[in-house]
């Protein structure tokens, strides 16, 4: 009668888990991936209001910010404005006292598919969402850290974990129930 009873309960219950974690990985991946693309929106802006005004003549210098943004610690955007041979020409960013620069090929990739979208971790503990377009003497890029997406990510992380473990807990019960109710003439 119990093993009856067992296997009631987890043919009730293994399709329903299944469902359940599928479920929950998606709405994660679905909540992941709305977070760090969103975290490419004032770059986007940033590297295209850039780019258009130095095809329209202004000098690069006056398109960055006097003030230096570290991009190791702080949260601020910060530019990148590089010539055609990806020589920096002016920049607001610095990273250990250098001017931030990223792989060759994220500038080269720009010129043939703008925008160029990267997710750039140019040292250990460092991630930065970067956006890349190109104007008529080269490219910008914009970027910034991914430190508070990345702190969201794993809130929400934690949220669907907890919801996953509190359904496959609610799923047992009343699984158990169910099989604990099912007829005893009547087989699954």
């Amino acid at each position: 009668m119990r093993s009856h009873l067992v296997r009631r309960a987890l043919a009730f219950f293994l399709p329903v888990a299944v469902l359940a974690t599928l479920c929950c990985g998606l709405v994660y991946a679905a909540d992941q991936q709305n977070l760090r693309s969103g975290a490419n929106d004032p770059q986007i802006q940033m590297a295209q209001d850039a780019a258009s005004a130095l095809d329209a003549g202004a000098q690069p210098t006056s398109l960055v910010s006097v003030s230096r943004v570290d991009v190791a610690h702080s949260l601020a955007p910060f530019l990148v404005i590089f010539d055609s041979s990806g020589r920096v020409l002016a920049t607001d960013g610095q990273l250990d006292g250098h001017d931030p620069i990223p792989p060759s090929g994220v500038l080269a990739s720009a010129a043939n598919n703008p925008p160029d979208m990267v997710t750039w971790q140019p040292q250990s503990g460092v991630r930065i969402a970067a956006v890349v377009v190109p104007w008529q003497g080269g490219t910008v890029l914009a970027g910034r850290s991914l430190a508070q997406v990345e702190i969201r990510e794993d809130n929400a992380l934690l949220i669907v974990l907890a919801a996953w473990l509190a359904m496959l807990v609610a799923l047992t019960l009343a699984s158990l129930a169910a099989a604990w109710l099912w007829p005893a003439d009547r087989e699954i």
